[in-house]
């Protein structure tokens, strides 16, 4: 059975996405997993390695959405204090997972190897479950509505293919992609007059500016396929009665 009601929120947690120093890639690639499977991606934040802001950040989006997916601080250096921050946010301890401990025992060939740095990736709050991560072998874990993944691209996608199965099924959202031949300037009074009497859907401008004039893209979204329908044959409309009114006029393409 499908959800059409089903929300989330994205917490990036680390100093160097801050800093500029890694830029994030997580947190679009996860908006469009979660688009595809029809789960409305409600907000991003980004917040330090902080506990107590981890902690706040947390807590606030749980709270306001069916689910919320963190990335990062889970590895096995003093600044990875996620794992520590959801185990106060959820108000339970926090201890070696004995699976997790065992994953890494296997996967690192000595016992030598398995430094007692590696075994904090292996401490999970009470009552979580593990999320597989096939590619670097250390898990994240599923507690609640929260779901907590590594920092690294690579292995965060690999972690999300692994939840999908943990997720209720939303509709997905489709969408339809208009050409407009001028800049938003010239559609914005009519183009919100086709929003207001198309309420299923929403329509999005992205101005594009190619040598000195602008043109734009119109993309329509809903979930509604006759609404969606609809909404493009009014758009279409609107803009043929612009370019009619308009013919001749050199401001066509002006913003």
């Amino acid at each position: 059975m499908t959800n059409q009601s089903l929300t989330a929120a994205v917490l990036i947690i680390g100093d160097e996405i801050l800093s500029g120093r890694t830029r994030d890639s997580n947190s679009g690639h996860i908006a469009a997993f979660l688009t595809e499977i029809g789960i409305d991606l409600k907000e991003i934040r980004v917040v330090p390695d902080e506990e107590d802001r981890i902690v706040a950040a947390l807590n606030a989006l749980r709270a306001a959405y069916t689910y919320v997916f963190t990335t990062g601080g889970i590895g096995p250096t003093h600044d990875d204090i996620t794992a520590d921050a959801v185990a106060k946010a959820f108000g339970i301890a926090i201890e070696h997972h004995p699976d997790a401990v065992e994953i890494l025992r296997r996967h690192y060939a000595t016992p030598e190897e398995l430094t007692e740095a590696r075994l904090r990736m292996a401490r999970i709050p009470v009552g979580a479950t593990l999320i597989d991560n096939p590619v670097s072998k250390a898990p994240g874990f599923h507690i609640g509505n929260v779901f907590v993944m590594a920092g690294v691209p690579k292995i965060m996608q690999a972690m999300l293919l692994n939840v999908e199965k943990e997720l209720e099924v939303g509709v997905p959202v489709q969408s339809i992609t208009v050409d407009c031949p001028f800049g938003e300037g010239m559609i914005g009074t009519a183009l919100a007059e086709v929003a207001r009497t198309h309420p299923l859907v929403s329509i999005g401008s992205y101005p594009i500016l190619a040598a000195r004039n602008f043109s734009t893209k119109l993309v329509i979204r809903s979930r509604d396929p006759v609404a969606l329908a609809a909404a493009k044959a009014a758009v279409e409309a609107m803009l043929a009665a612009i370019i009619r009114d308009k013919a001749g006029d050199s401001t066509l393409t002006d913003y």
